[in-house]
């Protein structure tokens, strides 16, 4: 009897360890439903529904590929087809086996430019509206503000009008100038509101401009006529008018010449009630024809030196009437000047004003005229020294007598401060304090000592940075200086380049300013000599931080100028191990679900293929629930026997399915919560109709009874 039990508990046993080991189709009765989810890749979306023999080829089941790609090459599956996006990226980075036409797009997994793909083909490409340009799409798009686009007109093709036509952007309003020309004549893409413009290119008569809206038209003052603008004015000369023709004209003359709309009477017009064209015509409005008999007032009311000749400034002072010297007849010269009327003294009148008096040069002299001179010989003058006011120079200034000659050093000394009538050459002393004008002036090489070969060049004057208390003590300022740095930083005149200069070819102004000589406003590696690291040192220039990656590269095998940041990194060039660069500092380090262990990136991970790991359980630290938790690594499946148990309870790490071993005490739930035909065993075919829990009748230790 014991032995019979023996043996059904056996049979069981190996019945149960059988549906957990065997596929569906390799099971006893062949009713069981294969759990694929044990293997690793659970079958999802489309592959739920692939035959079994598609990937399992003749029965084989170890090393069937669990990458997309390794399947879909186009050899075992369907590939990517021949106008697929050109992208390194596995396929699950876009598609899913649920929905595989509708991808998630990571344009920085892309190759090659955009219209690679935005084509019309493989993606939406350039509708018929937009502008027409050579350009790549990424010029002025972006992936992230695909809408934002950065636009530079220097990428179009094509004239102003195929775009600015009022569809693909804006065009000409409708108060724009008509014309044919295109936009390019008149406007600049730079400044678009200060238009170029040229009359030749607009059609249409001045009216259908010049009407107030579109431009400036006639002006609340504007001469009141039927003409149109072009009658009287040009375009290349608006105001004034070339010309106005009188006949065209509407209202009198003084409707427009009122001092507004033309000119009126000027303040000093005379007096008269007649109207303009009783002494003007259009044809020559000066000289008009004048008739005293429309005067109003007397002469002098005219004759007055304003509305018409009067006295003039230089008039002899006279209580005569004009007539009394003059005559209407000839009016000039007068017809005699009789002495006895004439009021004041002789010099009232010989001034050199009324009369000829002294000249610009004469001596200067409280003297009477008759003191030197005689009516009956003026220019024959009786001349004494103890006469004339003033100083010498009075006399001697080079016209009135010999003065000072084209080289004389400017100064507002007398000439007996520094001459003496014994000995008037050379000069006693020259004192500086009295010099005027600029030391140039004088210390030009002619006059005195001036620059000398060596001198820095400048157009500053010597007292911007010399004083004449201390000479060689100058204060220099960059600003004077006229020339290139060089001229005088050539290691001579002035410091030139040190021992740890930049190897360069540069001018000293190509990269340092005099305000601010360092550091250096700019470098341009193209114009630097020798390597990166010729500079690059932590000495000329900065060199490799605390954190760089240790390696025996030059600068220039990961690091471009253009864009220093993006670096290529050979790992075959790097010396240390992948975690003293990958520490999450210098470069990405273990992410915040990466297995808890002390072993290297190396041990599991490889430079060339990072993803899949060669995974060794030996290194790792912790149980096996910290990784196994469902999202570092496959945790339980749905079907797993409900237990609080941890995985090494009944798990190998080298044989991990069948379980080793099963404790019915640390199960959680009733047998049936097991035994139901799928997690373990259930009741055979042959088993009682029964409602009641397994434990009801069955013990764990001893099920047949």
């Amino acid at each position: 009897m014991l032995s019979k039990h023996l043996s059904r508990l056996l049979l069981g046993l190996v019945a149960a360890l059988l549906a957990i080991a065997l596929p569906a189709h390799a099971q006893p009765g062949g009713t069981a439903q294969f759990d694929h989810f044990r293997t690793g890749f659970p079958l999802t979306g489309a592959h739920v529904a692939v035959d079994c023999q598609s990937c399992h080829r003749d029965g084989q089941f170890k090393g069937t590929p669990k990458t997309c790609a390794d399947c879909h090459n186009s050899v075992r599956a369907e590939g990517k087809s021949a106008n697929h996006i050109r992208t390194q990226a596995a396929c699950e980075t876009c598609h899913t086996t649920r929905q595989w036409t509708i991808v998630r797009v990571d344009h920085s997994t892309m190759t090659g430019n955009c219209s690679t793909c935005h084509n019309g083909m493989q993606a939406t490409g350039k509708m018929a509206t937009h502008i027409q340009t050579s350009q790549d799409c990424g010029s002025c798009h972006q992936t992230a503000s695909w809408s934002s686009a950065r636009f530079d007109h220097s990428g179009v093709t094509g004239s102003c009008a195929s775009c600015h036509n009022g569809s693909t952007a804006t065009g000409k309003g409708a108060t724009h100038i008509q014309t044919t020309q295109d936009c390019a004549d008149c406007h600049t893409t730079q400044t678009w509101a200060g238009a170029r413009f040229d009359h030749s290119g607009v059609s249409g008569n001045c009216a259908s401009c010049h009407n107030g809206t579109t431009a400036t038209g006639k002006g609340a003052t504007h001469i009141a006529t039927n003409n149109t603008c072009a009658d009287c004015h040009g375009t290349n000369v608006w105001s004034p008018a070339r010309t106005v023709n009188h006949a065209d004209v509407i209202g009198t003359c003084a409707s427009c010449h009122n001092g507004t709309t033309a000119t009126g009477k000027n303040a000093t017009h005379i007096q008269t009630s007649a109207a303009c064209s009783d002494c003007h015509s259009t044809a020559a409005w000066s000289p008009a024809n004048f008739s005293h008999a429309s005067v109003t007032g007397n002469c002098a009311s005219c004759h007055n030196g304003t509305s018409a000749t009067g006295k003039g400034a230089t008039h002899i002072s006279t209580n005569n009437t004009c007539e009394d010297c003059h005559t209407t007849n000839v009016w000039s010269p007068a017809r005699t000047v009789n002495h006895a009327d004439v009021i004041g003294t002789c010099a009232s009148c010989h001034n050199g004003t009324t009369a000829t008096g002294k000249t610009a040069t004469h001596i200067q002299t409280t003297a009477d005229c008759g003191d030197c001179h005689t009516t009956a010989t003026w220019t024959s003058a009786n001349f004494n020294h103890a006469n004339v006011t003033g100083s010498c120079a009075s006399c001697h200034n080079g016209t009135t007598a010999t003065g000072k000659n084209a080289t004389h050093i400017s100064t507002t000394n007398t000439c007996e401060d520094c001459h003496t009538t014994n000995l008037w050459s050379p000069a006693k002393t020259v004192n500086h304090a009295d010099v005027i004008g600029t030391c140039a002036s004088c210390h030009n090489g002619t006059t005195a000592t001036g620059k000398s070969a060596t001198h820095l060049q400048t157009t500053a004057d010597c007292g911007d940075c010399h004083t004449t208390a201390t000479w060689t003590s100058a204060n220099f300022n960059h600003a004077n200086v006229t020339g290139s740095c060089a001229s005088c930083h050539n290691g001579t005149t002035a410091t030139g380049k040190n021992a740890t200069h930049i190897a360069t070819n540069n001018t000293c102004e190509d990269c340092h300013t005099t305000t601010v000589w360092s550091p250096a406003k700019t470098v341009n590696h193209a114009d630097v000599i020798g390597t990166c690291s010729s500079c690059h040192n932590g000495t000329t220039a900065t060199g490799k931080g605390a954190t760089h990656i240790n390696s025996t590269n030059q600068c220039d095998f990961c690091h471009v100028t253009s864009s220093w940041t993006s670096v290529t990194v050979d790992h075959s060039q790097v010396t240390g191990t992948c975690a003293s660069c990958h520490n999450g500092t210098t470069a990405t380090g273990k992410t915040a679900t990466h297995l808890t262990t002390t072993a290297d990136c190396g041990t599991c991970h490889t430079t060339t293929a990072w993803t899949p790991a060669n995974f060794d359980h030996s290194t790792v630290t912790g149980n096996c629930a910290s990784c196994h938790n469902g999202t570092t690594a496959t945790g339980k499946g749905s079907t797993h026997m409900p237990t609080n148990n941890l995985c090494e309870d009944c798990h190998r790490s080298t044989a991990w399915s069948p379980a080793y071993t099963v404790n019915h005490n640390d199960v959680v739930g009733t047998c049936s919560s097991c035994h139901n035909g799928t997690i373990a065993t259930g009741k055979p075919r042959d088993h009682p109709t029964t409602t009641q829990d397994c434990g009801n009748c069955h013990t764990t230790r001893t099920w047949d009874k």
